[in-house]
């Protein structure tokens, strides 16, 4: 999930945990709950300050072993043992059970998106994901935001507001994987184009009825589309370039590390006046008629890289260096 869905799931946490009697009860423990939630709800983030060093190894990084199962216990012990430390007479153990619950929730919500989490590193370095919650999801987020106004205004006791919150939360993830099972089962009955063996991967967006569609093809392209209102609609045909260029291209670490985190990435090549320009996208990202997630190295016609670009595109990362443009 986003930064800010995070958050407020930090702060719906922060109310859930009224229901504990010590935190009621203890001022101290409250504090450091309060505190230890935010920052667990957080903290497998934590692998943004890769960023730091540069955005290769963030975008390699990023959701890999900070948010795998042997580091569940090691944030919660960090957060916990901080917080109980700051809050002089806090009960320990009930502050690590709170601060485990928002640490696990955090990977949880991860891994229920295209993206996926490292969770299950070091038995396997695969990347998983349950692609049926969108990378932010409005249900979500808005719903925290009115429990906590509900909380913050003294409307609701947050002892009943936030366990109905997160029993219809829990109803709703549910729905959502459902749905998401139902429609990947069925996509061939709907696909006039289904050949025997097609698979398909079912990507979220922020409308509940609309989801990205992307069907690999046996030539190394990828069929593009999406599902929207019952109804399967092929949008494009994304065709992989085979080419020098590109087999040169995968010894560069930008795109190793894209090759790393994304099954679905397609290179495309573009001669240019001094050699070429390889890009590569994640072709399960689609927005406003762009894929996002992008690797582009410019070389010469040696096939030496000249300059990159690795990352998500945005406003204020648009790569009009290297080309590209983000409407």
């Amino acid at each position: 999930m986003d930064t800010s869905t995070h958050a407020v799931i930090g702060l719906g946490l922060a109310g859930l945990s009224h229901i504990d009697p010590a935190v009621m009860t203890h001022p101290a423990t409250a504090s450091a709950v309060f505190f230890s939630v935010l920052l667990g709800s957080q903290a497998p983030d934590a692998d943004v300050a890769l960023k730091l060093k540069d955005n290769t190894t963030y975008i390699r990084q990023h959701r890999g072993i900070s948010h795998s199962i042997p580091m569940l216990p090691i944030w919660a012990l960090l957060i916990a043992g901080l917080m109980t430390l700051l809050n002089k007479g806090a009960l320990f153990w009930h502050v690590l059970l709170w601060t485990a619950l928002a640490v696990v929730i955090h990977v949880i919500t991860d891994l229920c998106n295209a993206y996926g989490t490292q969770v299950a590193w070091p038995v396997t370095d695969k990347w998983l994901s349950f692609d049926f919650i969108s990378l932010f999801d409005p249900i979500i987020f808005s719903s925290h935001l009115v429990a906590v106004a509900l909380w913050g205004l003294g409307v609701l006791s947050p002892r009943i507001v936030f366990p109905v919150l997160y029993a219809l939360l829990l109803v709703y993830f549910l729905w959502r994987a459902s749905v998401h099972k139902k429609l990947k089962d069925q996509m061939l009955l709907f696909d006039e184009e289904y050949v025997h063996s097609d698979t398909y991967t079912l990507i979220p967006t922020v409308s509940l009825s609309r989801w990205n569609v992307v069907k690999p093809l046996p030539e190394g392209a990828y069929r593009i589309g999406n599902w929207n209102h019952n109804r399967l609609h092929w949008t494009e045909t994304a065709y992989c370039d085979k080419h020098p260029a590109v087999e040169a291209s995968k010894e560069h670490p930008a795109v190793e590390a894209l090759l790393y985190i994304s099954r679905y990435a397609c290179a495309s090549v573009e001669p240019t006046g001094y050699g070429y320009a390889v890009r590569w996208a994640d072709v399960r990202y689609r927005h406003r008629k762009q894929f996002p997630l992008v690797a582009v190295i410019m070389m010469n016609a040696k096939y030496e890289t000249l300059d990159y670009f690795v990352g998500w595109l945005s406003k204020t990362h648009s790569g009009k260096h290297f080309g590209l443009e983000y409407e």
